[in-house]
């Protein structure tokens, strides 16, 4: 790489990473405020406390990712447009494809950065930074709780009307146990609480039927305890359970989901899209921050900075929307979560060729 590369990937990944060191202290100092009278009232351990800050600050980094990229981009080239170095360099005879050449490399290495982030690091700041939360802020935890409808085994399914976590109770419980499309077996239950101590299910005025082949056989009880074939989390998994999963993982766990008929599969879909999606980000908003900004305007920089949080605003608010659309409607997750990026990288064509110009 030459020397005007190294400038420009100098001041691309140093204006990106001061940006985010500022910003992070910030959000930092926003929640203890609004948090600070729940730690001190719940008596939260100091240890516990700065544990969560440490998390919260990966957490918040992640999430603050898209908009400190195109805001730094924007920030130090318009500083080379306003100081004419843009225009020095291109009249020099280099083309603007190749004085984009730095910024694509920056951008490679920002979501390389990124992935990784998302796949290992952010997964374990997510669950410290939700277990910190609902342990000690009090929050109600987001957990399918009616009409809970689950395969537990090939053919195996159980069913639930409601589950109350916080007394580890379901109500209306039924099992089913198939061999093909004949049933073999029917458990019902009017209430089945589970045991965390024995890990065992008591059901309240069950009954047993087992279909055989002449005749059936059944078996009634007021109360029975059983050892059934899954635990309590399986049975209602809170809704955040796929952001603390690294890859491999939360692919199997949304296998399971989907076998088991979870409510929530969207939910999951959408963290694994993003997964792949946030890194493609980078080379968009990179892109599209240069054509933007590479060209002095009359109103400075500030024209340039103006345009430049817009637009990051407008794909931040078209992640949100879709991505919550997915989680609420039929919208297919990879449609919705890749829906910024296919109209940004559209756009972003269009301004590359304009900046040609």
């Amino acid at each position: 790489m030459k020397i005007l590369d190294w400038y420009i990937l100098k001041r691309y990944l140093a204006t990106f990473f001061v940006l985010l060191l500022l910003f992070v202290p910030i959000g930092i100092i926003i929640d203890v405020s609004e948090k600070i009278n729940k730690i001190l009232a719940n008596k939260v351990p100091l240890q516990a406390t700065l544990l969560y800050y440490v998390d919260f600050t990966i957490y918040f980094a992640n999430m603050l990712f898209p908009i400190m990229l195109f805001i730094s981009i924007i920030w130090f080239t318009s500083k080379l447009a306003n100081n004419t170095e843009i225009v020095a360099i291109l009249s020099s005879g280099i083309s603007f494809t190749r004085f984009l050449r730095p910024y694509i490399v920056g951008a490679t290495f920002v979501s390389v950065l990124a992935l990784v982030m998302s796949v290992f690091i952010v997964p374990g700041a997510s669950q410290g930074f939700n277990d910190f939360r609902y342990k000690y802020m009090k929050s109600d935890e987001v957990r399918e709780s009616q009409n809970v409808f689950r395969q537990i085994s090939q053919d195996e399914f159980i069913y639930v009307s409601n589950f109350n976590y916080n007394s580890k109770t379901g109500y209306n419980f039924t099992y089913e146990k198939f061999e093909g499309n004949r049933l073999l077996a029917k458990m019902t239950a009017n209430r089945i609480v589970w045991n965390p101590e024995t890990k065992t299910y008591t059901l309240f005025d069950y009954f047993r039927r087992e279909v055989g082949k002449s005749e059936d056989t059944f078996e009634k009880a007021e109360q029975k305890e059983l050892k059934l074939d899954f635990d309590i989390d399986d049975l209602t998994p809170v809704v955040y359970a796929a952001e603390t999963m690294q890859l491999g993982p939360l692919k199997r766990f949304i296998e399971r989901e989907q076998l088991r008929g979870s409510s929530n599969i969207n939910v999951y879909l959408v963290v694994l899209y993003k997964k792949y999606s946030v890194p493609v980000s980078a080379f968009i908003l990179t892109i599209i921050a240069v054509s933007v900004s590479s060209m002095k305007r009359r109103g400075g920089m500030g024209i340039n900075l103006a345009i430049g949080i817009a637009l990051a605003f407008i794909y931040v608010f078209f992640d949100k929307i879709f991505g919550t659309l997915a989680e609420a409607s039929s919208i297919p997750p990879l449609l919705a979560v890749w829906f910024p990026n296919l109209v940004f990288g559209i756009l972003a064509i269009f301004l590359l060729r304009n900046a040609r110009r």
